[in-house]
């Protein structure tokens, strides 16, 4: 898990000051994994730690002003199953704040609970021992970012960078369904494409990048190379031509909706514009999960799957990219 400062920063600028709450060590089991957070303000918030009693009493701590570290056990104190530990560190965070982060790495004191709304903010505290400064240097110098972690009495948490550039080419019904299934993964950075901004629904998700162009096949070639492509408009024609866009452009990953009669239909005409069947063999079509059924929100659930465990293609996401 990563520190998500844009998602941070849009919260403050909506609510004003908001209180994080982050999981920062764990002991035996858990419903969420170290650095999992949510964002409370005084009426609403977002993000889980794991749901339950404990978000339930860490969200109440929160409104409260209570700031710290504190330890939950979460069968004898809470109830719950999990037979676990978590500790939490509870901060207050407002945009003058926000704005002394760097944007790669989150390291700061993570203070015993005091029971007070600033009482953390004012003690004095030394500065960053040994351990966390290698791990500064290194996500600096070499760019290897640490992994979310209390070390000694610090937190250090990686900036949330999306490692997937996804671009969904179509905002029909399945685009729509596809978009909301995906967008609050924190590993995809979606670009949303179709040919025109009436196309779109009035509010699109954080996180994703919306491109209205009256030729979207042309912006293919200002896709990363490695991206992966959900290819699902409105026209045949338009489908056709991406695909063939693509083959030409490369990618790591590209599917194509549509039934077994259009993919046959495709791979004649594709092989007709020069592409070989090893080539035409990298689109994913149908893409999803037939078996789920046809509804918008059906062909979501399947293809997130897919993507989520690529290896299931057939194909790896090294060979893909190879």
């Amino acid at each position: 898990m990563a520190f998500d400062l844009e998602g941070l920063r849009a919260a403050v600028a909506a609510h004003g000051r908001v209180t994080r709450v982050v999981i920062a060590a764990i002991r035996g089991s858990s419903p969420r994994e170290m650095g999992a957070a949510m964002l409370v303000w005084q009426d609403g918030q977002s993000g889980t730690i794991g749901g339950g009693a404990l978000e339930f009493q860490a969200a109440e701590a929160a409104r409260a002003g209570r700031l710290g570290l504190s330890w939950h056990a979460l069968g004898p104190e809470l109830g719950q199953c999990c037979g676990g530990a978590v500790t939490l560190l509870t901060e207050s965070w407002d945009a003058a704040r926000i704005d002394t982060v760097d944007g790669t790495v989150v390291a700061r004191p993570a203070l015993p609970f005091s029971g007070t709304e600033n009482g953390p903010e004012t003690l004095q505290v030394s500065g960053a021992p040994l351990t966390v400064k290698r791990l500064l240097a290194r996500a600096r110098g070499q760019g290897v970012l640490p992994e979310a972690q209390l070390v000694g009495d610090w937190m250090v948490e990686p900036v949330l960078r999306p490692s997937r550039q996804l671009w969904v080419w179509g905002a029909g019904h399945v685009g729509r369904a596809l978009v909301n299934a995906l967008s609050p993964l924190p590993d995809f950075a979606i670009t949303w494409v179709d040919t025109a901004p009436e196309r779109f629904p009035e509010t699109i998700p954080g996180g994703v990048t919306r491109l209205p162009a009256t030729r979207p096949a042309d912006l293919v070639p200002y896709a990363p190379k490695e991206a992966e492509h959900l290819v699902l408009t409105y026209s045949h024609e338009l489908d056709l031509e991406l695909c063939n866009r693509l083959l030409r452009h490369d990618f790591t990953f590209a599917g194509l909706i549509g039934s077994a009669t259009k993919w046959a239909r495709f791979r004649s005409r594709l092989a007709a514009l020069g592409h070989t069947p090893q080539q035409i063999d990298r689109i994913t079509c149908p893409i999803g999960d037939p078996a789920l059924g046809k509804h918008p929100a059906c062909i979501a659930i399947g293809v997130a799957a897919r993507l989520l465990r690529p290896e299931q293609s057939g194909i790896t996401r090294k060979e893909l990219s190879a």
